[in-house]
């Protein structure tokens, strides 16, 4: 089983499982990792004899070991998410650090923010300096809404607290 999902986080850089056998991954993965960096025939047939794909192998030690190269640990992270709705376990989404969901939200979401138009007042610009102000007068600051939501960001769910 941790062969299989493995495989499936170094393919497709983030699953989403129970947070038990997230945990329990983590620590199969990151030695795997670790071997990715010094690329030889020996470290490949070692990764290798654990995932039994050449896919992820292939991937491993070439996209990944490009982006993990200069970090010293900590390959993965674990986003925890709420609760599976049939059976209430408690569920997480288990990413590679480098190609994380979460810094690609905030990237584009700032990227959006960037490219649109600068909302108009009809007060005076106070990029001219502080001479332009009178001691009594305030002045309000708009504040920049934040972009629409990505669908492509998982979903983090709130953890529901039982009254007492």
């Amino acid at each position: 089983m941790l062969s299989n999902m493995a495989t499936s986080l170094i393919v497709n850089k983030h699953i989403t499982t129970t947070t038990a056998k997230a945990k329990v991954l983590r620590r199969y993965v990151e030695p795997l990792i670790t071997r990715a960096k010094q690329n030889s025939t020996h470290n490949r047939r070692i990764v290798f004899s654990m995932l039994r794909s050449k896919e992820a192998v292939d991937q491993l030690f070439g996209n990944v070991a490009e982006k993990i190269a200069a970090r010293p640990g900590g390959y993965t992270r674990i986003v925890k998410m709420g609760f599976r709705p049939g059976d209430a376990a408690d569920m997480a989404l288990i990413e590679l650090v480098d190609f994380s969901l979460l810094n690609g939200v905030e990237s584009t979401a700032t990227a959006a923010a960037d490219t649109a138009p600068k909302r108009r007042t009809r007060r005076g610009s106070s990029k001219s300096g502080a001479g332009n102000k009178t001691a009594g007068s305030d002045t309000k600051q708009t504040e920049k809404k934040p972009a629409a939501k990505i669908s492509n960001a998982p979903k983090i769910r709130q953890r529901k607290t039982g009254g007492a």
